[in-house]
């Protein structure tokens, strides 16, 4: 029982899998799209978020209201904040199980 097996038995892999796992041209464009729609999710949350971050100041210099703008920093922004959280998760969570589904094989939706 020291000796070296006579065969290996490898579990049965899709071929997008052994793409990506030998590093080919093919599994590059595969890992390449999941992280481009990564960066575009994260991006577009980075925006929705940096509009508010921006006007606020102007917002609050023409208000001259110190408890309006207490309010709005103690309880106006955290809707927001948790909004646009909630948003990314699940988009994040989307991209990567259409790219599980793409590895293991399934066919997308629409194909014949």
């Amino acid at each position: 029982m020291t000796g070296e097996p006579r065969r290996v038995h490898r579990l049965p892999r899709h071929r997008t899998q052994w793409e990506i796992d030998e590093q080919t041209t093919l599994g590059a464009a595969y890992v390449r799209s999941l992280i481009r729609s990564q960066l575009r999710a994260g991006i577009a949350a980075f925006a929705v978020l940096a509009l508010p971050v921006v006007t606020l100041p102007l917002f609050f210099g023409a208000l001259r209201n110190a408890t309006v703008v207490w309010a709005v920093l103690g309880f106006g922004c955290y809707p927001l904040l948790v909004l646009v959280a909630w948003w990314y998760v699940r988009r994040a969570e989307r991209n990567e199980r259409a790219f599980a589904r793409l590895v293991r094989g399934a066919d997308p939706p629409g194909t014949p």
